[in-house]
C-alpha cells in the first residue's frame, strides 16, 4: 500500500488540526506525520497570541492536547525551517509538506512619524506579554497616555492588558517578568482609535464585554460617534452581533464615570493621519481625522483634524506572514499564494507539486481560531487527490529524520519533552495558587524539556 510521508510545518491549531484530519480522512493509502516547530512548545498563537486573561480562548488548548497525545503525530519542537531543516530535506524524508507557519509580523501603517520611539507593533507587544521566548524580557512602559490603533480583537486585548491592573492578572499564567513591568506603568488613559463607526467594529462582543468588567477603569465613550445614519440602524436591527455590541456601548454610556484611577476612551470616525514628533524623535500625539458615514457603510473624510496628546502608540491594523525559505511568496497579501491550499509558482500560477499551505499563511490573517478546521480540511481534500504528484523521497524512513537532526546538533523537543514542560509550569503556578506560570527563556524550556 502507497504510503505518505507527510511533514507539517508549524504546530499550532492550522498544523494540528490539518495532521488531525488527514488521519480521520478515508484514503487508500498509510499515513506518518510528522510535526516540526520552530518554538520549544506546541499551540502557536494560541499560547503565544491570545492574552493570558483569556482561559475561555485558550480552552482550546485541551483540543489540540488530545490530539497529540494520541501518539499517532510525532512532534519536533526547536526546529527551525530554512536553517534546522530544509526543503531539500523534507523532499529527501517526505512525500509533501504542508505550511501553517501562521502570521506574526504586524502589518504596515504608512503613515508619518511611524518610525518615532514610542511607536510600537502591536505584535511585538502581545509576544511580550505572552512570554514569547524570542523577545526581550522587559517592555518600556513608561507613559501615562497612550494609543491604540484598530478596532480588532487584538487592539482591545492591547488596551485591555494596558488599562488592566496587574494584580488582576495574577490568577492567569503572566509570566513574572510580564507582570513585574505591568505592575509599575504609570498608565492612566488608553485610547483607541477606529476610522469606521461603532456598527462597522471588528472585534467580538465576548472582547467588548470584557473591557467593560475591568475594575477601576471607567469606559470613556463619546456621544458624537453615535449619531446613527439609516444605514447604522438598519445594521444594528438585521446583524445580531452588531446588536449585542450595540447595546453594550448603550449601556456603557449610560454610566457613571469619574471615581477610577484609569479610564479607556474608545474614539470612533477616527482615522489616524500621522504621529506628532516632540522635536526629539519621540511620540509627543496622534494626530487624527474625523470621519463621517458615506451612507453605504463606509467612511469618508471630513478634513477636520484632532489630535490627542499621548506619548506612545501601538498600532494593531493586522497581522502579516513572513516567507519561507525556497517556498513561493505573495509579498503583497503576505501569504504563499495557492489555489485552495495547492502551493503555486509566482510566475505562471502552476502548482508547486508537493508543497502545500492552511491557516493564516495560506489565507491572511481572517477569522477567528475555529475557522481553521475548515480551512485546513479543504487543504488536506487536495493534499489526498494529488497522491500522483507527491515527491518520491530517497530516505523516507521516520529514523532518518531524527538522525538528520542529531547530526546537525539540533537540540530539540518531542511531545514528552513538552509534557515535562507543560507539568513544570503547572508546579510553578501550583506554588503561587496559579494555573500555570510560563517559562519564557528558550534555553531553559529546552532544558526542562529535555532533562
Amino acid at each position: 500500500m502507497t504510503k505518505l510521508r507527510l511533514a507539517i510545518v508549524g504546530a499550532g491549531p492550522a498544523g494540528i488540526y490539518s495532521a488531525d484530519i488527514l488521519l480521520k480522512a478515508e484514503r487508500e493509502f498509510d499515513v506518518s506525520i510528522d510535526l516540526f516547530e520552530q518554538l520549544p512548545a506546541p499551540y502557536g498563537l494560541v499560547r503565544y497570541g491570545v492574552a493570558p486573561d483569556h482561559p475561555r480562548i485558550k480552552g482550546i488548548i485541551t483540543a489540540l492536547r488530545d490530539v497529540l497525545d494520541r501518539g499517532d503525530i510525532r512532534i519536533f519542537g526547536n526546529v527551525n525551517y530554512g536553517t534546522d531543516i530544509t526543503l531539500d530535506d523534507l523532499k529527501q524524508h517526505y512525500s509533501a509538506v504542508i505550511f501553517a507557519t501562521g502570521a506574526v509580523r504586524d502589518s504596515s501603517l504608512a503613515i508619518p512619524g511611524i518610525e518615532l520611539d514610542g511607536s510600537y507593533g502591536a505584535a511585538e507587544f502581545v509576544s511580550w506579554y505572552d512570554g514569547h521566548p524570542d523577545y526581550p524580557r522587559t517592555w518600556p512602559l513608561h507613559d501615562e497616555s497612550v494609543a491604540v490603533i484598530g478596532n480588532g480583537n487584538v487592539a482591545l486585548d492591547v488596551a485591555r492588558v494596558l488599562a488592566k491592573h496587574a494584580d488582576d492578572l495574577l490568577p492567569t499564567e503572566i509570566p513574572d517578568n510580564v507582570y513585574s513591568v505591568l505592575k509599575q506603568s504609570p498608565v492612566t488613559d488608553v485610547h483607541v482609535f477606529g476610522r469606521r463607526g461603532p456598527t462597522s467594529v471588528k472585534f467580538t462582543p465576548l472582547e467588548l464585554r470584557e473591557l467593560g468588567e475591568l475594575r477601576d477603569v471607567d469606559m470613556i465613550l463619546y456621544d458624537e460617534d453615535f449619531d446613527y445614519d439609516d444605514h447604522d440602524r438598519a445594521i444594528v436591527a438585521g446583524n445580531k452581533q452588531v446588536l449585542v455590541i450595540d447595546r453594550v456601548l448603550q449601556q456603557w454610556r449610560q454610566r457613571e464615570i469619574g471615581q477610577a484611577s484609569r479610564r479607556l476612551h474608545l474614539h470612533f470616525y477616527a482615522k489616524p493621519v500621522e504621529f506628532v514628533d516632540d522635536g526629539n524623535g519621540r511620540v509627543a500625539a496622534i494626530r487624527y481625522e474625523r470621519t463621517a458615514p458615506d451612507g453605504q457603510g463606509g467612511v469618508h473624510g471630513t478634513g477636520e483634524l484632532r489630535e490627542v496628546p499621548v506619548s506612545a502608540v501601538y498600532r494593531a491594523v493586522g497581522y502579516f506572514g513572513s516567507p519561507l525559505p525556497g517556498i513561493p511568496f505573495d509579498e503583497y497579501h503576505g501569504v504563499i499564494p495557492n489555489h485552495e491550499g495547492q502551493a503555486l509558482h509566482t510566475e505562471d500560477n502552476t502548482q508547486f507539486y508537493g508543497v502545500y499551505a492552511t491557516g493564516w499563511i495560506k489565507r491572511g490573517p481572517v477569522g477567528l481560531i475555529g475557522h481553521t478546521k475548515s480551512d485546513a480540511m479543504e487543504t488536506v481534500s487536495h493534499l489526498i487527490n494529488d497522491l500522483g504528484n507527491w515527491w518520491t523521497p530517497s530516505e523516507p524512513s521516520e529514523e532518518s529524520v531524527v538522525e538528520l537532526l542529531r547530526s546537525r546538533g539540533v537540540e530539540y523537543t518531542d511531545l514528552e519533552g513538552w509534557h515535562n514542560l507543560d507539568a513544570h509550569e503547572q508546579a510553578l503556578g501550583a506554588a503561587e495558587g496559579r494555573a500555570r506560570i510560563k517559562v519564557v527563556p528558550r534555553d531553559e524550556m529546552v532544558r526542562i524539556s529535555n532533562p
